[in-house]
């Protein structure tokens, strides 16, 4: 299987929110192409009721099987990255755990229901580095549709009516 990969920085927001159970929200704001010589969890800008943060380096994996699922997502005209964030032991504490450009693997990552994921606008390097692995890798699979052996499913669900048609005769 053919797999290449590529660090990238990601940029947070933290911002207050009027809510009686939550006070903030963290969101995903941005994906860097190159990974920044700067510490994990770094202020970048502090305004009244907003934060942004430099929250440290992940890898983009590409896999040759899914070649299909990346062409999709360039296709889509607004290409997305998603970005997982995890709480750490409950707290504030956020920690980096997986971003994909694979909108099937993204959208999965929504069903767990205590992290926070998110979606960003797809930087132009990285969509040139993906579109590239899709021109190199992407093969067309062409669907088949079974058919189903009409006999077997009679046999199978214990439907026995051609011997009993035969024994009438």
């Amino acid at each position: 299987m053919t797999e290449i990969s590529r660090q990238v920085g990601v940029v947070l927001r933290r911002r207050a929110i009027d809510n009686p159970w939550v006070d903030h929200m963290w969101s995903p704001v941005t994906i860097l192409p190159e990974v920044p010589a700067t510490a994990p969890w770094t202020v970048l800008s502090r305004e009244a009721d907003e934060t942004l943060y430099y929250a440290g380096a992940a890898t983009i994996d590409l896999f040759g099987s899914e070649t299909a699922n990346y062409r999709d997502n360039l296709a889509d005209g607004a290409p997305r990255i998603w970005v997982a964030l995890r709480r750490l032991d409950g707290g504030d504490e956020l920690e980096l755990t997986k971003v994909t450009a694979d909108p099937t693997e993204g959208e999965a990552m929504f069903e767990s229901g205590v992290d926070v994921i998110g979606t960003v606008p797809m930087p132009p390097d990285l969509a040139s580095w993906i579109a590239a692995f899709v021109d190199e890798f992407h093969v067309e699979r062409v669907f088949h549709k079974r058919m189903r052996d009409r006999a077997n499913v009679d046999r199978k669900r214990g439907d026995d009516r051609s011997a009993d048609q035969e024994d009438s005769a």
